[in-house]
């Protein structure tokens, strides 16, 4: 079911979003029938499926400040079942289960607006446009649920430098691929598409902000967002849009598709906040995937996600309750 928002557009209900419950409905159902298969003649616990094997990607370990957490990483086959991506269905395992679709060769990003370097470029090209770097984040959805990822890619400020935005650049627009031959989520009304996202410039010159091309030291798998994505790691997922195929600077706050959709639930910022609930759901604690399955114990949601020494000062003044 959807519903409707002032803006138009439908809106998921929880159910659709599949909230944490419903997730732990379904691990119930097959701890109980691995369990029974346990009991069973010659049976065996069922084992949790293989994660899907890409290229490899390495990444030197990166040196810039609060880029490496020494928390544990979050297994790569939770990681990589367990997601958030639309344009393949609002279902946690739609990604993994559709995204097979996605064709990542050729790919092109467009890099338009207030740039004194616009282009194409070449998803080859963006690889060696800069140094590759293993990034160990965290990584917080609105939902409630959080992993720690160990990212492959290179900060988006290389980027940005090389293409000399002008004066005028005040934000820059990221817009992801929309296409429904390969997509079978955009036939759902849940979103305008293509998918739309933004950051102020000083968010996206932050050499926290990844330009992300893989994670686990492989090629990022489709349903993570391949062939590259924007990992933001204070701000909360919906914020780094996958499968990129233009970045445009510009003057004025783009409208991001979240908040063009539910602008009184997905402010711009979002930024990982245990002090401004979503309207639906508490921020002050989260469950970490991958921990202890059914019986993972909540821990506090950090502000900015953790990463409040590096990125505080971007929002020294600023009203988190109103500009959240």
């Amino acid at each position: 079911m959807l519903l409707p928002t002032d803006r138009g557009f439908a809106h998921p209900v929880a159910s659709e979003i599949t909230p944490r419950s419903a997730f732990d409905a379904r691990r119930r159902r097959f701890v109980a029938a691995a369990a029974a298969t346990a009991l069973a003649p010659g049976g065996a616990w069922a084992q949790t499926p293989a994660a899907p094997r890409g290229a490899a990607l390495p990444g030197a370990r990166s040196s810039v400040l609060g880029a490496v957490t020494m928390e544990k990483a979050t297994p790569m086959a939770d990681a990589t079942s367990y997601n958030n991506f639309y344009e393949f269905g609002t279902d946690k395992s739609d990604p993994a289960q559709h995204a097979h679709t996605l064709k990542t060769r050729p790919w092109t990003v467009s890099i338009e607006g207030e740039v004194r370097k616009a282009g194409t470029f070449g998803i080859d090209d963006l690889l060696k446009l800069g140094a590759m770097e293993e990034r160990i984040y965290r990584l917080r959805c609105v939902e409630g649920w959080s992993m720690v990822i160990p990212w492959v890619g290179y900060s988006l400020s290389e980027l940005i430098r090389r293409v000399e935005p002008t004066g005028n650049a005040k934000y820059v627009q990221f817009v992801t691929l929309a296409d429904r031959a390969q997509m079978p989520g955009l036939r759902s009304s849940v979103l305008d598409w293509p998918y739309v996202e933004g950051l102020r410039m000083d968010e996206a010159m932050h050499p926290l902000t990844l330009l992300t091309f893989g994670m686990y030291g492989q090629v990022l798998p489709n349903q993570n967002g391949a062939p590259l994505r924007l990992v933001v790691p204070w701000k909360y997922g919906f914020k780094s849009g996958k499968s990129l195929v233009k970045i445009r600077f510009v003057e004025q706050q783009p409208v991001t598709s979240w908040t063009l959709a539910a602008p009184q639930e997905y402010g711009f910022y979002s930024n990982v906040n245990p002090n401004v609930d979503h309207p639906r759901w508490s921020q002050a604690t989260e469950r970490r995937i991958g921990e202890g399955d059914l019986f993972a114990k909540k821990r506090p949601t950090l502000l900015f996600n953790g990463y409040e020494p590096q990125v505080g000062a971007l929002y020294a003044g600023m009203d988190l309750k109103k500009w959240f």
